[in-house]
């Protein structure tokens, strides 16, 4: 199968970076809607940003409008080179930031099949291999302009968009369940309990240091990342706690003298961990079975209730419901000079409602059978998943659509 340089394909389309917009360009009452790097995700579009200039600086700077359809690609992380097709209907309406790639191609090139194609496992692992950089990586247009695009007829192009799509629909319809049942969950909370910051309810409100045994956090052993061992003990780091899930993924080890001295912050069955510092502050999960024993760093904090008083699932639920996040990151806040942080005085003097155990109790049954549902779902998305990935390998190796 022949393939080309992706500069080659777009000779004759628009391939540059978006333009250098500094703060003092920017304007909170312009029309012109700045897209950056967080808006792009990996292979959909996050529409998240804020920020704007006004018409006469874009001139000015002859920046260059996106349009529908354009691909975006980020030529920062994470993940690096990712990319997304641009959705929003305007003209000259969006500009973007310069670390992120334009791509506007002509029309015997399919746009969704040119994305798919940039961000497929192949060229993903090419991005990183040519990217530059120590404490940031990134990867230039050139670079980007050297990736290797199968060559194909138009139609054929579309019919493997086509297929792609519709593998990606169906993974991301076990998505939306999965989020489906994240709410179901937060919705029983509160209408169980109630808002637990407003406490409608009148429920008998304690500090966290009453309902619990344990609060605490860790250390990093000495030698950072370089100490961390192929085999041993699980080390629990920020990254691996988001809300209601613990990701595996870079779950560091340590080995018996390293945690040896982390024996102070052993991590017991049902234990609550919360993130207690930077960006992912109040980030919780219940430790999985799994990967006991365990220790944590840090940035994590254990969080051991009084099972006759609090039940673990209730307050990992309490603490994610969406009014108690915003308190927490709150409390983080009031202490970022330079980095949100909360300490063990403020989480043992943190006072959370407190209903009867048999309620708690009953509520944890409840969100017991939403997990083995949810157990189910992920098993799907896994599957789905796999069968997406598989065609795109097939779609890059010309083996997809004859």
């Amino acid at each position: 199968m022949v393939k080309d340089k992706l500069s080659n394909i777009l000779k004759d389309g628009l391939f540059q970076d978006g333009d250098w917009i500094e703060s003092k360009d920017q304007d909170p009452e312009g029309k012109i809607r700045l897209i950056q790097l967080a808006d792009i995700g990996d292979g959909f579009f996050i529409n998240k940003s804020a920020r704007f200039m006004n018409k006469e600086t874009a001139n000015k700077l002859r920046c260059t409008f996106l349009e529908k359809g354009d691909i975006l690609v980020a030529r920062m992380p994470d993940p690096l080179g990712r990319c997304c097709i641009f959705p929003l209907e305007g003209t000259e309406k969006f500009v973007t930031a310069v670390d992120v790639c334009i791509i506007r191609p002509t029309k015997d090139v399919c746009t969704p099949y040119l994305a798919y194609m940039i961000n497929s496992p192949f060229n993903r692992s090419e991005i990183d291999r040519q990217s530059t950089g120590t404490t940031r990586r990134r990867i230039t247009k050139k670079r980007l302009g050297s990736l290797e695009i199968p060559l194909l007829p138009l139609k054929t192009q579309q019919n493997i968009a086509q297929i792609l799509d519709d593998a990606a629909a169906l993974r991301d319809k076990t998505k939306q369940l999965l989020t489906e049942y994240d709410l179901l969950a937060q919705s029983i909370f509160l209408e169980m309990f109630g808002d637990p910051v407003i406490n409608q309810m009148n429920w008998n409100t304690l500090n966290l240091k009453k309902l619990t045994t344990k609060i605490g956090s860790g250390a990093t052993p000495r030698g950072g990342k370089e100490a961390y061992e192929k085999e041993g003990m699980s080390l629990i780091r920020s990254l691996n706690i988001h809300d209601n899930k613990f990701k595996l993924k870079d779950l560091a080890l340590i080995n018996e003298d390293q945690a040896a001295k982390l024996k102070n912050v052993t991590i017991k069955k049902d234990d609550v961990l919360i993130n207690i510092t930077g960006a992912s502050v109040a980030r919780c999960a219940i430790v999985p079975d799994e990967i006991l024993p365990a220790r944590v760093n840090q940035h994590v904090s254990i969080l051991r209730s009084k099972k006759n008083i609090l039940n673990p699932v209730f307050l990992l639920h309490l603490i994610i419901s969406p009014n108690s996040k915003v308190k927490f990151i709150g409390v983080g806040s009031s202490n970022a000079a330079t980095r949100e942080s909360i300490t063990k005085e403020q989480l043992e003097t943190f006072e959370i409602i407190v209903p009867q155990i048999a309620l708690q109790n009953q509520f944890a049954e409840k969100i017991a059978l939403i997990e083995r549902q949810k157990e189910l779902a992920q098993q799907e998305l896994k599957e789905s998943e796999n069968l997406f990935n598989c065609l795109l390998q097939k779609a890059f190796k010309g083996e997809l659509v004859q």
